[in-house]
């Protein structure tokens, strides 16, 4: 990649950072500005919104796709989904956009969209085949039935203060836990 295309793109990270963590406008256009590019230019590095928030969040995508290995190998398929869950549910529910881009990857996702969740599928399917394998999880089960289970689950309590809501999202989280792996 030639420096000045590297110099964009780093700009376009740093300024969708800023933009994403700010209250208002986050639309690429917005984050176009805020970087000081055209938005040919961003479409050029980031093809879609999701891939752009998800290489924003790409420190914290790596640690929960780098994550599975070590909780298959330390605990039980059923405990190692429930710990990765807990993960992706907690920086789901803290950052919204996140979120949203996760979601995206449980419709109909573009190729472009299906290539930048592709490691955060990766990991759940290992966790879901894990699982599988254990007879601790229902034969079929996918890691986007899963993605659409944790969904409202990112909604639930976003005030930290309120210990009724966060009450209410562990028992919600026990919940789903519970149906999905009844047996583990």
């Amino acid at each position: 990649m030639r420096s000045d295309a590297r110099s964009n793109r780093l700009r376009i990270l740093e300024a969708a950072a800023e933009v994403l963590a700010l209250p208002g406008d986050t639309s690429l256009k917005s984050i176009a500005r805020r970087a000081g590019v055209g938005q040919g230019t961003l479409y050029r590095h980031f093809p879609s919104r999701e891939s752009l928030v998800l290489q924003v969040y790409g420190e914290e995508v790596e640690e929960l796709t780098t994550a599975v290995p070590a909780l298959l190998s330390t605990l039980c398929p059923s405990l190692a989904l429930r710990a990765w869950l807990g993960r992706l549910v907690e920086l789901g529910r803290c950052t919204p956009e996140f979120a949203s881009a996760v979601h995206g990857a449980t419709g109909t996702p573009t190729e472009l969209c299906r290539q930048a969740h592709q490691p955060l599928l990766d990991a759940l399917t290992a966790l879901v085949d894990a699982n599988e394998a254990a007879g601790t999880i229902a034969a079929g089960t996918t890691a986007t039935d899963i993605l659409l289970l944790v969904g409202p689950l990112w909604r639930v309590g976003t005030d930290e203060g309120d210990e009724e809501e966060r009450a209410r999202r562990a028992r919600l989280f026990d919940v789903l836990m519970r149906g999905l792996c009844p047996l583990g």
